[in-house]
């Protein structure tokens, strides 16, 4: 007698998965790749690049399936990893815009010029290396707040949601990584 696949819960399948059972990953295909493409189709706009973010998203849920709470709905846990994956795509679709648009090699020395010279530039790397050096001192829950908002330039709500805390823990853990931030670095930020 043979389990019906179809009649298992999310985390029925998950645990399933665990034991290696290959059918269970065509379940969970057949049952979420239409809204993960979907959902990735809408934030990318193209469907070729939609199709191979899908699979990528698959596969990095497949390998962190250890990590699925089996409580939880799977299409949520999977359309988190999709997200990522589209704002992995859009950073590096940035970064080949960035280059594609740069100048010439030949016109390179007439942008050198126009430069910072050397010595600032030494400078500005001194600063953020004192800077980094400074932001690697705060504790993880800090560090994770600031990051998140002031380098990934998330909402408050969205920190709060991808951290699992309060909107209300969010901001005090701001403002906390804020102020030991400025007395790491002299008060001078």
């Amino acid at each position: 007698m043979s389990l019906d696949l179809s009649r298992c819960s999310d985390g029925e399948l998950a645990a399933l998965a665990r034991t290696g059972r290959q059918d269970v990953y065509r379940e969970f295909l057949a049952r979420y790749k239409a809204p993960v493409f979907r959902l990735i189709r809408g934030h990318v706009g193209d469907a070729d690049e939609a199709m191979d973010l899908t699979q990528e998203t698959f596969v990095a849920g497949f390998a962190a399936l250890a990590r699925y709470d089996g409580e939880r709905p799977f299409r949520t846990w999977i359309s988190r990893i999709a997200i990522n994956k589209c704002r992995d795509w859009a950073r590096r679709r940035a970064v080949r815009s960035f280059f594609a648009r740069a100048l010439p090699l030949e016109s390179a020395h007439e942008v050198a010029s126009e430069g910072p010279a050397p010595d600032i530039e030494a400078g500005d790397r001194a600063e953020l290396a004192r800077v980094r050096k400074a932001m690697a001192a705060l504790p993880h829950n800090l560090r994770e707040v600031l990051v998140l908002r002031g380098l990934e330039d998330l909402s408050q709500s969205e920190a709060a949601e991808l951290l699992k805390v309060s909107e209300k823990t969010v901001e005090t853990r701001l403002y906390r990584a804020r102020a030991k931030l400025r007395a790491l670095l002299g008060g001078g930020e």
